[in-house]
């Protein structure tokens, strides 16, 4: 049965008034406080435990430890220690809530979480990365205080920063005995036409009581208008202690279809009634889109052809740690939208409801990925010891979380799993797959396959050869670092391989979308091969775009790319970094070149959200920027040799003109264009033209300061021209925030670029300083940093230098009122800006 209203003002305010309910779902993130966990057992024996700290969730319990270089295995974390935690909190259970069931549900605690009430376990979970709900009515005290405890650890268990404790939100949940379940609530868009979409609401409902009930079932749908569209209405009778779902078809006419260019969000709002009262109600945002894939068309959105231009991300926040709050996963979606990303990865974990909410809010496709590892481990005490038991649990954890959120098209089951390469392992890629189809039809399933990886029990051995006989060659000039230049060649021969296509073929067979990383070598051949099989590069090198991207265009079943990675971040210390012979043999022998590298300095944008040189690059290759783009290299390394620049690397350029200390030196100037020629000016004399080749050319010159200007020409016709110009001998700090209206509702952020100029908007990137940040007003400072991808400096303290003249500050309203920011540098003036937090 379909029910249809009209969308006018009074449908709409009866509306209201029939879903006002009470509040059932909290924010439960204050009043919480943390240590390293000792334990009553050691401090019984004479160990001192650390101080309780008051802390605000989502908080990363790591982010402030110190680095250390004998940190075991530091390039894979950033160097931070492992540890163990504690967080408490005192909760007063309100004497009416006595027989009402209570739910704490975590967004995510990493890792091995213990949820202690008042001593008594009451739940726990080894993944980091699932949202899970644990039940604490059985535990609690009504009518006093309780004591909250949260315990979780973490060491050697991760190949990247993952930091540690509860790093996205608390809820708390409260239920009646008649309620909708916990996650009960799914809506899908069985059918969309130009002139109208079906939205079918299944809502499940459980009746905990000693009476057998007969409920009655609202749904009422609201528009991005907040305009009536549609509602629907069913009894449901259950007997006690037994639930049942509940599935009504709403019609809305002429719906607002949800893509990446228009991310249009509906409302449903899903009310229990016993009698006339409302017991309980849950809220869902959904989409109204189609989706559809073929090799004929490769993905459609809504009927139209989408190529995934694609970002791979980690899920830490820069200097936030892995805190995921709604401004930081707001900030990093809109900017990776600006840098022209339509689509992200999660790696290798699956991501948090906060970002998954901005991915719907602003209009970012979503490859929401589960596992790095399955029963074969890739850390020393990583999740692969659970696996076997707990996959399903999170598996289901993670299509719960999902699959009301249009911007999710894809589940991954899997990064770079060795036993894709074996019979045996395939299985439990079948299993992994279909559980995701039983749960959730409605998207497609993929996997990060490495056909490299898949056949690691063969290519180790091999790859011991090699080494030995680099080392053996080290002397003559070659080595190590001979072998790590042609890494990418050696991958790339390896992956195309007869071999490879035997071992892959049945993990690839069983997905919709042969998700290949770092295997574009794969495409052509595979056309033949296998016509039928649709790809996507689930992971590629960023000096590959170029290539990959043709590829793209080329071939419909080549549905995208994604890069590694489209904001940079903490661990994997150095992938990305060009290191010189000059340098030593530290960098020389490994892609990390040691501590105190930070992150992996491979992200199109840096930590601190600001977009690098191969960001510019990429989007020209895209099409979606016509003016050129200059990137000069530093004329500090002209006549440097390369040791070892992995093809994660893009190089040391940046878009600067100002090199004091290096006048009348040689430089080389990078330009990017998709023109057919460019012609480079020097205070306004030609430095000559070149012909464009795969959207770059460069150009020898000596560093003159002044204005230094490229011209793109195609057909002879001026397209586009960008300039850089020579920053004045002045110094001074800027100050500029991002919003100065913050939100009081426990998820704003203030973000605040401190800039060294010359007061003429031109940054000063050779004179680096400390920067001090001090606050008055109800906010703390969260967190200080710069995108410098070596740095022994940490983000909690209120000073930090910065990095080519910038430093991002972050602050945190904790109450009503105006917060006053103030910035001082040495050699310039202090600097302000006020926020206002309501």
């Amino acid at each position: 049965m379909t029910s249809t209203v009209s969308t006018n003002a009074a449908d709409t305010q009866e509306a209201a008034a029939t879903v006002s309910a009470t509040e059932n779902r909290v924010l439960f993130n204050d009043g919480w406080s943390f240590r390293s966990k000792v334990t009553a057992f050691a401090e019984l024996g004479g160990s001192s435990s650390s101080e309780w700290a008051d802390v605000y969730l989502p908080h990363d319990a790591l982010i402030a430890q110190q680095r250390r270089a004998d940190a075991p295995r530091g390039e894979t974390n950033g160097y931070f220690p492992g540890g163990a935690f504690e967080y408490r909190k005192s909760y007063m259970a309100r004497a009416e809530d006595s027989g009402r069931r209570l739910l704490l549900e975590f967004d995510g605690v990493y890792r091995d979480a213990a949820i202690y009430v008042n001593g008594n376990l009451a739940g726990q979970r080894p993944f980091g990365y699932s949202r899970f709900a644990v039940r604490i009515d059985p535990f609690l005290v009504y009518g006093g205080e309780n004591e909250i405890r949260v315990e979780c650890r973490t060491h050697l268990d991760s190949r990247w920063y993952a930091g540690a404790g509860i790093y996205r939100d608390v809820h708390l949940i409260t239920k009646g005995s008649g309620h909708i379940v916990h996650d009960g609530v799914q809506v899908t868009t069985p059918s969309v036409e130009p002139g109208g979409a079906l939205v079918e609401v299944a809502v499940e409902v459980e009746n905990a009581g000693p009476l057998t009930k007969t409920f009655a079932v609202d749904v009422v749908v609201i528009d991005r208008d907040g305009m009536l569209a549609g509602t629907s209405h069913s009894p449901l009778t259950l007997l006690p202690g037994t639930s049942g779902t509940v599935r009504r078809r709403v019609y809305v006419e002429n719906p607002a279809l949800w893509s990446t260019d228009t991310p249009n969000l509906y409302e449903a709002i899903m009310s229990l009634r016993d009698g006339d009262e409302t017991v309980d109600q849950e809220k869902v945002s959904f989409g109204i889109r189609t989706l559809q894939l073929d090799p004929h068309h490769g993905l459609r959105v809504n009927g139209e052809v989408v190529n995934l231009r694609g970002a791979c991300i980690h899920l830490d926040n820069g200097p936030l740690g892995t805190v995921s709050m709604r401004a930081a996963e707001e900030r990093k979606i809109a900017r990776l939208k600006a840098a022209g990303f339509n689509a992200i990865r999660s790696s290798h974990n699956p991501m948090g409801s906060a970002l998954l909410d901005a991915c719907d809010r602003l209009g970012m496709l979503v490859m929401d990925e589960t596992f790095d590892v399955w029963t074969t481990g890739k850390s020393d005490y990583d999740y692969a010891f659970d696996f076997p038991e707990w996959w399903e649990r999170d598996v289901e954890a993670i299509v719960a979380k999902d699959r009301n959120h249009p911007s999710v098209i894809f589940y991954s089951i899997g990064n770079e799993i060795p036993e894709t390469g074996t019979p045996i392992g395939s299985t439990w890629g079948r299993k992994l797959a279909e559980k995701f189809r039983t749960l959730d039809p409605h998207r497609f399933v993929t996997n990060g396959v490495n056909p490299f990886v898949s056949m690691l029990d063969t290519i180790v051995p091999q790859m011991k050869q090699r080494r030995e006989a680099a080392d053996a060659e080290s002397s003559a000039g070659g080595g190590v670092n001979t072998m790590m230049a042609g890494f990418g060649q050696m991958m790339g021969h390896i992956q195309s391989s007869d071999a490879a296509t035997e071992r892959t073929e049945e993990s690839f067979a069983m997905l919709d979308v042969a998700g290949m990383n770092y295997a574009d070598a794969r495409y052509v051949a595979d056309r033949e091969r296998f016509p039928d099989r649709i790809i996507v590069g689930t992971e590629t090198w960023p000096s590959s775009i170029v290539g990959n991207w043709a590829l793209v265009k080329a071939d419909p079943r080549v549905i995208g790319d994604f890069t590694w990675t489209g904001w940079d971040y903490l661990g994997e210390t150095g992938i990305g970094t060009t290191r010189y012979v000059d340098q030593g043999d530290g960098g020389a022998a490994s892609f990390s070149g040691g501590f105190p590298e930070l992150t992996a300095w491979c992200g199109d944008i840096d930590i601190v959200g600001h977009r690098r040189p191969v960001s510019y690059f990429r989007e020209i290759v895209f099409g979606l920027r016509s003016d050129p783009y200059i990137a000069v290299n530093p004329p500090a390394n002209f006549d440097r040799t390369i040791a070892v620049a992995t093809p994660w690397a893009w190089g040391d350029a940046i878009e600067n003109w100002t090199w004091d200390g290096f006048e009348n030196r040689s430089v080389v100037i990078d330009v990017y264009s998709n023109a057919d020629e460019v012609e480079l000016l020097l205070n306004g004399e030609t430095l000559g033209r070149a012909e464009v080749q795969s959207f770059r050319t460069s150009f020898n010159a000596t560093y003159v300061r002044g204005e230094l200007t490229a011209v793109a020409y195609t057909a002879g016709a001026e397209t586009g021209r960008f300039s850089v110009t020579s920053a004045s001998d002045s110094l001074t700090l800027e100050i500029a925030a991002e919003r100065t209206e913050l939100r009081l509702d426990g998820t704003d952020l203030g973000y605040i670029d401190l800039l060294l100029t010359d007061g003429h908007g031109h940054l000063r990137t050779g004179h680096d300083r400390p920067v001090a940040v001090a606050i008055e007003g109800p906010a703390i400072l969260q967190a200080l940093g710069s995108g410098n991808p070596a740095t022994s400096e940490t983000f909690s303290a209120t000073e930090h230098n910065t990095f080519h003249g910038r430093a991002l500050a972050i602050v945190r309203p904790t109450g009503k009122g105006h917060i006053t920011v103030t910035a001082v540098a040495d050699g310039c003036e202090p600097a302000s800006i006020t926020f206002n937090a309501s």
